[in-house]
């Protein structure tokens, strides 16, 4: 027993060096540069081995890039929300978020605008993205039964365009705390 749990630990470490090198180097080069190829020379493996953790080969990397960053982004949503106070608990999670996408862009990318190997609100959804969506429903109120699953989808839409237009520099740096404020007395679940 010792002897397989070595092996599966060994397995998981290498799975997350190579989720950690791709996003390093689609964070620094972006995600055209991250090929199997230039991952298994990062990281000192053959392609075959990063085939064996990833048969999906770039595809499945970029799928676990992908949900390891739902899991830290779940984390900071959650811890947002926790540590405000209740008068400004969606305003904290919108910076949150804005914070996230603009500190994780090539996560960020992988999580909400690449083709993933995986299916949002579906049965066989990861846990992964259901948490993350899950938290946004808690950030606008209430729970799946009421309209708080549509009212999240519409606050996850606006964060999205958000985020990019921000990172495309197409909205103004000065004016981020008024859209901020606005948009989370839009979606303030006692109006």
């Amino acid at each position: 027993m010792g002897v397989h749990e070595r092996k599966a630990r060994d397995k998981q470490e290498r799975e997350r060096k190579i989720v950690d090198c791709a996003r390093s180097i689609a964070d620094s080069e972006g995600w055209a540069a991250v090929t199997t190829r230039r991952l298994a020379g990062e990281i000192e493996y053959s392609p075959p081995v990063l085939y064996g953790h990833f048969p999906d080969g770039r595809d499945g990397i970029v799928s676990a890039v992908a949900l390891a960053g739902f899991a830290d982004f779940t984390s900071v949503m959650r811890q947002a929300l926790d540590g405000a106070d209740a008068t400004d608990r969606l305003g904290a999670f919108i910076e949150a978020y804005l914070t996230f996408a603009a500190e994780n862009p090539a996560t960020y990318e992988a999580m909400f605008s690449m083709q993933l190997g995986v299916q949002f609100a579906h049965d066989s959804t990861p846990a992964e993205l259901r948490a993350a969506f899950d938290v946004l429903v808690d950030a606008v109120g209430g729970d799946h039964a009421d309209d708080a699953g549509t009212r999240a989808e519409l606050l996850w839409s606006a964060l999205h365009g958000m985020s990019a237009l921000t990172r495309g520099q197409r909205l103004s740096p000065g004016n981020r705390r008024r859209r901020v404020d606005a948009l989370a007395e839009l979606f303030d679940p006692t109006s």
